[in-house]
């Protein structure tokens, strides 16, 4: 089995034998628990040919996490937006917003075409307060203690920080058979109070064998159709840009999920996927001169042969 056809096998487990359940978004969703994928990187890069995956969203976000970083300006400043709807909401919850009220504004900018308007001229006029103004941007451009925050600036009960990216890269290099290299996104204190989202794809460890790094991801939360796809390349690309500074080729990516669910509208878009036929993995070409995963931006990340069937549109549950 090829990489790509492992994630349709998960699309069409999980339509076949998925629970019917509800969730916080309201939306209903397609259920199960405990699944487990296995991707070869030494066979291509693990990014879905049988619809269009926004690779650059995919480069700006991973170095977005890198950096440490939890505000969206970085984001904005690249074209990505998939974390506006977050910092958004907690915007117009906020007594600074007197615009028009956006109560559901998730569902409702889906449904309602005069909303829709309403709601994009508001949205839009937010990122140019966060792109544009330092004080709003401080306000309402930042998640709080996120995946960049917790990667590399954990802080602790002794009122320091561990830099687990660093940290982990470290070992890897200097004791690569330790079955400590774990990062973890998952703080449990932040969780209820400090998070915008609480943390998906929350734990990953690396495991060094043969000349080659691996790594595995545990993700609590899983979906399929939109983030899943995201998450995969993601982690796939994190591990050779790892695997490079230390010396190493890739190994697998490993990925397992806890609720792997596909969500009730986008049940046409699965279908629609599953009946095209996967083509040839792009191959990941990396800037030779950088050195550190630290130094990497957007420009030094690209694909050659990528060439996949058209995207296919789907609304996010927020």
């Amino acid at each position: 089995m090829n990489n790509e056809q492992t994630y349709l096998e998960l699309c069409k487990e999980v339509l076949n034998k998925g629970s019917v359940k509800g969730d916080r978004t309201g939306t209903g969703t397609y259920s199960l628990f405990g699944y487990q994928m296995r991707f070869d990187l030494q066979e291509g890069f693990p990014l879905l040919t049988t619809k269009r995956i926004p690779f650059r969203l995919i480069v700006s976000e991973l170095l977005w996490f890198i950096k440490g970083d939890t505000n969206i300006r970085y984001l904005l400043e690249h074209n990505n937006n998939i974390w506006n709807e977050w910092a958004f909401q907690s915007y117009i919850e906020s007594s600074e917003y007197e615009g028009p009220d956006m109560t559901d504004f998730g569902r409702r900018s889906q449904q309602d075409e005069e909303f829709k308007a309403s709601y994009d001229k508001e949205m839009a006029a937010f990122k140019e307060k966060v792109l544009h103004d330092d004080s709003f941007c401080e306000r309402f451009g930042d998640l709080g203690s996120v995946y960049g925050k917790q990667w590399r600036a954990w802080e602790t009960t002794r009122g320091d920080t561990i830099d687990q990216l660093k940290d982990v890269i470290y070992n890897i290099k200097h004791n690569p058979d330790s079955r400590r290299h774990i990062v973890t996104a998952w703080n449990p204190e932040d969780v209820p109070s400090n998070m915008a989202l609480p943390p998906c794809h929350m734990m990953f460890q690396f495991y060094v064998a043969d000349g080659k790094l691996s790594c595995q991801l545990y993700q609590r939360s899983a979906d399929i159709f939109l983030g899943v796809p995201f998450n995969i390349a993601s982690y796939a690309l994190l591990t050779h840009l790892i695997a490079k500074e230390c010396g190493l080729e890739v190994g697998e990516f490993v990925h397992t999920l806890g609720d792997a669910h596909i969500y009730s509208n986008h049940i046409e878009q699965i279908e629609k996927q599953l009946s095209r036929t996967p083509k040839e993995s792009p191959e990941l070409l990396l800037n030779k001169e950088i050195e550190s995963l630290f130094d990497f931006e957007v420009g030094d990340i690209k694909l050659e042969g990528y060439d996949p069937h058209p995207g296919i549109k789907a609304p996010v549950a927020v």
